[in-house]
């Protein structure tokens, strides 16, 4: 079984919603026209990414924004992961949405690790991690700086994730990119994620958890790798056979771990050398 992904490298345009709508509708014809199961698009595409914003700017749950992917994901027969600010509760949150091919709304995931010493301390930070099932895949996302916490990926892992999809809009892409092969290889999970092209941008990616064969040789786990500059509509194709094949044998993810010796994982203190005051 293949899962085939769209990858999108493309920038959005800030707070002209119809004009990224249009493109989204452009790039999910194209990508259903390509067999791809899903269209992956960079962060807050919808709304576009220039903070701050207020929460009477952000998005609802019930938009007819939303409704009018979900017609669109029926009518080309693609997921999609929709991308936008959203209403919080006191804030606007960072949120992706998976829409699966019959127009509905499978998993709402809002960004933990909000930049908040940056433009993002305007935002609420979502509180938990979730995963879903798309044409008998299980998915997760993480959105750009969840990236640099590996708690993230793990506990995508640990709740039944195979393929973890990254919305992203950021720039230094080097360290990133080697991070994201990490978090494939250290989980066993797929890592897919779409960045804006411009200037020390772009790079979007795919990693394979597969980073050895059946003779211990080792294989580079790079699938998908994209330049800075170029907009385009890249592909991935996911063997989900030989992805469980793997998972199923090797040694990383949830085999054995010792979580007994993890208890500071869950000490919320804060000390010198990692003290940073939040942007106001």
């Amino acid at each position: 079984m293949n899962f085939k992904i769209a990858v999108l490298q493309q920038q959005s345009y800030d707070r002209k919603i119809d004009k990224n709508l249009e493109i989204i509708e452009r790039r999910m014809k194209q990508a259903s026209e390509e067999k791809a199961d899903l269209l992956l698009l960079p962060e807050a595409f919808i709304t576009g990414y220039q903070l701050p914003f207020t929460n009477e700017e952000a998005i609802d749950d019930d938009s007819e924004i939303l409704e009018k992917l979900g017609l669109l994901a029926i009518q080309y027969r693609i997921g999609l992961v929709a991308t936008a600010i959203t209403k919080g509760k006191e804030k606007p949150q960072n949120s992706a949405y998976l829409i699966d091919d019959e127009g509905q709304i499978i998993l709402k995931y809002s960004k933990v690790h909000t930049c908040d010493f940056g433009d993002e301390a305007c935002l609420e930070s979502g509180d938990e991690f979730y995963v879903a099932s798309f044409l008998g895949v299980k998915l997760g996302i993480m959105i750009c700086y969840d990236r640099e916490y590996p708690e993230s990926a793990r506990e995508l892992m640990l709740k039944g994730a195979e393929i973890i999809l990254v919305p992203n809009d950021c720039e230094s892409m080097k360290p990133r990119l080697e991070a994201l092969a990490t978090r494939a290889y250290e989980n066993m999970v797929g890592v897919v994620m779409a960045n804006p092209n411009g200037k020390n941008k772009g790079n979007s990616c795919a990693y394979s958890p597969i980073c050895w064969d059946k003779e211990g040789k080792c294989l580079d786990n790079t699938l998908l790798l994209g330049d800075e500059s170029s907009e385009n509509l890249y592909y991935v194709s996911f063997d989900l056979d030989k992805l469980r094949n793997y998972r199923s044998q090797e040694m990383m993810g949830n085999t054995f771990r010792k979580v007994k010796a993890y208890s500071d994982l869950l000490n919320d203190k804060v000390e010198e050398p990692f003290i940073r005051s939040k942007k106001k």
